[in-house]
């Protein structure tokens, strides 16, 4: 079983930074981020492969997050930066167990997920 905790999120002004955190517990193969806006589908932002550590994005946040982990601490991160009104949302870690050759970008890619933490950027 694998348990996932976001931690960080908050407000923030445009152009502003935040980090968000993941606590995980439990063995996964690859990790990533989704946020949800209001009235909106659950998107991908980031993904990050546990061993190896290859990344991918969306392309509405190159350049301007990325995504790490630790391993020895069992924590995923995602770097925010030059943060913009369309990036509030509620972000979610997601884990997926099982192999994957290449990273997946769609939600149902990921069994399990963390409750989700607020980022509101504001103009």
């Amino acid at each position: 079983q694998v348990q996932l905790v976001e931690s960080g999120g908050g407000l923030v002004q445009v152009g502003g930074s935040l980090r968000l955190s993941c606590a995980i517990s439990g063995r996964t193969l690859s990790v990533g981020w989704f946020r949800q806006g209001a009235g909106k589908e659950r998107e991908f932002v980031a993904a990050i492969k546990i061993i190896g550590g290859r990344t991918a994005y969306a392309d509405s946040v190159k350049g301007r997050f990325t995504i790490s982990r630790d391993n020895a601490k069992d924590t995923l991160y995602l770097q925010m930066n030059s943060l913009k009104p369309e990036d509030t949302a509620v972000y979610y870690c997601a884990a997926r167990t099982y192999y994957t050759n290449v990273l997946r970008t769609t939600s149902t890619d990921y069994n399990f997920w963390g409750q989700g933490t607020q980022v509101t950027v504001s103009s």
